[in-house]
């Protein structure tokens, strides 16, 4: 009978390696937000993958930003940072496609004491083996890394072997959370994540960049979910930007996020979104703070 494990896992690298979709992958389960665009996760995400020999505690982090540095990023790097910290192991997720000095400066951000893994992403975009063996390779010259997995979050290949090698690296304990938990999270936090979603889903290159979604009001009236949510943007030429015509881009990023929470919740939603104007709200640390980034 094989020891049963327990422990935690921090996803770290740089804007758009997968790391969100490679936690999904990996619990089966959607819990972090996705998009095509990079930068889309800005807050400390957990997932709680158990299974009969192990559970895992997965928090997925921002990608560290060392480019185009405000406060808010500065912020974001700071929750990626310490995602990192006293953690059992550290999964860095690098693009099988692209390895270079911005990946390199996340490594070197990273505790000299930390157990590293690393899973080079997206090996589905690669033809030919030649690139990813020499890719491996250069990540095997780096001298710190406890394993090297190629993996697909978007297929799913190699990620079993993935969860073999990070269960060999967490401590013999028991279960910290019951086998059915999936997140640590409210649902709160996942309304306010959904709508922030189809802001970048839905909306130009720059604009989600400008925005930030807070659950002013969250209401549970029987089987309904009656929420009233703010999207805060930063200048006013945005606003008619976001709303559309006649309100109908508002409409449909509303509906879309709307129909997304009643599939995880399991029941109906009324949700109100507003749109807000604050100038800079990226750039003014005070009003940061107000929303939680600390």
């Amino acid at each position: 009978m094989s020891t049963f494990r327990c422990g935690t896992v921090a996803l770290v690298g740089r804007p758009n390696t997968g790391k969100s979709s490679l936690l999904n992958r990996l619990l089966g389960q959607k819990v972090a937000i996705v998009s095509p665009k990079p930068q889309t996760t800005r807050h400390l995400v957990r997932g709680i993958l158990t299974t009969p020999d192990c559970q895992v505690v997965f928090t997925d982090s921002p990608g560290y930003q060392t480019r185009h540095v405000n406060p808010l990023n500065r912020a974001l790097n700071r929750r990626a940072s310490e995602a990192a910290q006293d953690t059992d192991a550290v999964l860095f997720v690098v693009e099988a496609t692209r390895y270079g000095g911005a990946d390199q400066a996340v490594l070197a951000r990273l505790p000299k004491a930390a157990r590293i893994v690393a899973a080079v992403n997206k090996v589905d975009l690669v033809k030919g083996s030649g690139a990813l063996l020499q890719l491996v390779a250069k990540l095997d010259r780096e001298q710190r890394f406890a394993a090297i997995v190629p993996v697909s979050a978007q297929t799913g290949k190699n990620v079993p072997e993935l969860l073999r090698v990070l269960r060999e690296m967490l401590p013999e304990r028991p279960a910290i959370y019951p086998p059915d938990q999936l997140t640590d999270q409210d649902e709160r936090f996942f309304a306010a994540e959904i709508l922030r979603e189809k802001l970048f889903r839905l909306l130009g290159e720059e604009l989600p960049y400008r925005c930030e979604v807070v659950i002013d009001s969250f209401k549970e009236e029987g089987r309904l979910r009656r929420i009233e949510a703010s999207i805060w943007v930063e200048r006013e030429s945005q606003k008619p930007i976001l709303v559309g015509k006649g309100g109908e881009k508002l409409k449909r990023i509303s509906t879309a996020a709307r129909l997304d929470m009643e599939k995880l919740f399991g029941g109906k939603v009324y949700l109100g979104t507003w749109v807000k104007v604050k100038n800079d709200w990226s750039g003014d640390a005070r009003f940061l703070r107000q929303l939680g980034y600390g």
